[in-house]
């Protein structure tokens, strides 16, 4: 995940990753592998979220150009 986004350093990853599991966004699991591996997965009330992003991103294309002239 943290080779996925440019830019993020691993403590910032892992405070927001600790925020979305405590808000009940996302759910971590510990593998029992050398070394180990943690997963982390959508819960089915993170996906509740999903609409409203979707809308998000909807709004954002919609207004781009306006917010780029700024």
């Amino acid at each position: 995940m943290l080779r996925g986004i440019p830019g993020i350093s691993s403590k910032v990853l892992s405070k927001e990753l600790k925020d979305l599991e405590i808000n009940k966004l996302v759910e971590r699991t510990v593998h029992d592998t050398k070394p180990v591996t943690v997963e982390y997965s959508i819960t089915s009330y993170g996906k509740t979220l999903i609409p409203v992003a979707e809308q998000l991103l909807q709004w954002g294309m919609s207004h781009r150009k306006v917010i780029k002239e700024k």
